[in-house]
């Protein structure tokens, strides 16, 4: 136990450091496995219980990709994925940016054509982690641009999964057509799903779907065992409770995932020439990064959403590297490498994007097209009076209220196009989609008759910005918005907001008048 013992303690050291210093634990993961390569031999571990180890390792890191694809397969809604400012851009820059380090692979290290492509598409990828991770730290996966950002990822996975596929060079068992038995099978999935609880056995299930039916199945008929697992993911998709379960799947998952991270650091010590080629493409990423914006400001996005998804999509993939573990596992030292050094230079670009925008949204809005997506076009309130801005749980409660008492004069405005569309189609509402976190925004929204803004979205940073701007515009009706402690509430009347009910003290007070009947 000596050896393992020293992989999950060093995983979890350099993890822990590596988010002390903002970046993803995984880059403290790929450091640890360097540092154990380093150590084995000063250490002086028998051969034998290394190799045993080692097998361990692997066993457990192959299960954490069949699980990662899997809960990709459960996310995956195609109608989403070939939408127009997701499939052009993301297929586009996919095309583009892997010729372009195809090219440089192929003239400026000397590779062969064959190691040159399969570098060049490992690097073409974005990463998952670094996108979602930072996107829901805002809390903006549901925005227009994160749900682009993350549309594009989700493409991205699959391209991988084709190359996965056409690069095994293992040809289809007859038997690979029994598989189609697996589409009649999906209503005996779906009671699965609906009996297994919420505890440990749906959790099993997911497993034995990913694993079994999946991965299994897949691989004994000559077919990629990732190719499978995605597979039964998009099978069960649509299930009310696919979220759910990739939830209960995530804790796992990562688990597994870890030991990937080391298997690839375990690989060996990086090189002179490992070094030269991660400093050389991550010096590349300003254009990989530029790529992206210039592609979705051609298909009609404004500067901003083209800003935010392209700087979510900078970073080098660990997607690449498991595509490397399948095609070109001598490679996996300097991909790890350009990884590590892309989230380094990513990570603090992210956390403060819109900070960044602010200071160059002048100098990059003059390259926005006349034409917009509809997502993005300029709002007319026409005649409502009443304002809500968020339209989540607290959004809806505001709404249905406001109905009670006979004022009908109403327009919501969220982030997520989803549930703008929701409220116009359900609610009958007058909903529009709008960031308030956009300096724009508010210089392009036209509030007409308005008299009271009601702010319930989450962030208070959001809520602060939107108290800001309606003021600078000389807005003197009611602000009204919701906080979770005083300092919330002080930090938006000092920026001129009217009334502020803190949400917790107001259900604690409603708990207790239930007490005496009222």
């Amino acid at each position: 136990m000596l050896l393992e013992s020293i992989w999950i303690g060093a995983a979890y050291m350099l993890g822990l450091l590596s988010r002390f210093v903002n970046l993803p634990p995984l880059v403290g993961y790929l450091l640890a496995g360097f540092l154990i390569s380093y150590l084995i031999p000063i250490v002086g571990v028998n051969p034998e219980e290394s190799a045993s180890a080692k097998t361990t390792l692997h066993h457990i890191s192959h299960l954490g990709v069949i699980l990662l694809l899997f809960t990709v397969g459960l996310k995956l809604n195609l109608k989403n994925i070939f939408r127009f400012e997701i499939f052009g851009p993301g297929l586009l820059h996919f095309l583009g940016i892997s010729s372009f380090y195809g090219l440089i692979a192929f003239y400026t290290f000397d590779l062969d054509l064959h190691t040159s492509l399969y570098l060049a598409i490992a690097l073409s990828f974005s990463s998952t982690v670094l996108s979602a991770k930072g996107l829901e730290a805002k809390k903006e996966l549901s925005s227009f641009h994160g749900k682009v950002a993350v549309g594009i990822l989700i493409l991205q996975d699959i391209i991988a999964l084709i190359v996965m596929s056409i690069s095994g060079g293992q040809l289809a068992s007859p038997l690979a057509l029994g598989l189609l038995l697996l589409i009649p099978l999906r209503p005996l999935l779906y009671r699965l799903m609906d009996h297994s609880g919420k505890g440990e056995l749906f959790m099993l299930l997911g497993v034995f779907m990913a694993v079994s039916l999946g991965a299994f199945a897949f691989e004994y008929v000559g077919l990629s065992a990732e190719l499978g697992a995605l597979i039964l993911g998009m099978l069960v998709a649509k299930h009310p409770r696919s979220g759910e379960l990739s939830k209960s799947l995530w804790a796992i998952k990562e688990i597994f995932l870890v030991g990937f991270f080391l298997k690839v650091g375990l690989a060996g010590l990086p090189t002179t020439q490992d070094w030269l080629f991660a400093f050389a493409f991550a010096a590349t990423l300003p254009l990989k990064g530029i790529l992206f914006f210039v592609l979705l400001i051609v298909f009609k996005l404004r500067a901003r959403s083209s800003f935010l998804s392209s700087l979510s999509l900078t970073a080098f993939s660990e997607f690449g590297l498991i595509v490397a573990n399948l095609v070109l596992p001598e490679w996996l030292t300097p991909l790890a490498l350009c990884l590590t050094l892309s989230f380094i230079i990513s990570a603090p670009l992210n956390q403060f994007s819109h900070q960044i925008y602010e200071r160059i949204y002048k100098f990059i809005n003059h390259l926005e097209r006349n034409t917009r997506h509809p997502d993005e076009q300029t709002i007319y309130l026409g005649d409502a009076e009443v304002v809500i801005i968020g339209l989540g749980r607290t959004g809806n409660a505001a709404y249905n209220q406001l109905i009670t008492q006979g004022n009908n004069k109403i327009a919501g405005i969220d982030s997520n196009p989803d549930k703008v569309n929701f409220f116009k189609e359900e609610k009958k509402l007058n909903a529009y989609f709008g960031d308030a976190e956009d300096p724009l925004f508010w210089e392009k929204l036209n509030l007409g008759n308005v008299t009271s803004v009601l702010l319930c979205i989450g962030e208070i940073e959001a809520k602060v910005e939107a108290t800001k701007k309606l003021r600078a515009r000389n807005f003197t009706g009611t602000i009204a918005a919701h906080c979770l402690d005083e300092g919330e509430s002080k930090s938006l009347k000092r920026m001129g907001a009217d009334h502020t009910l803190l949400t917790l003290n107001s259900a604690g007070v409603g708990l207790a008048k239930c007490l005496k009947g009222e």
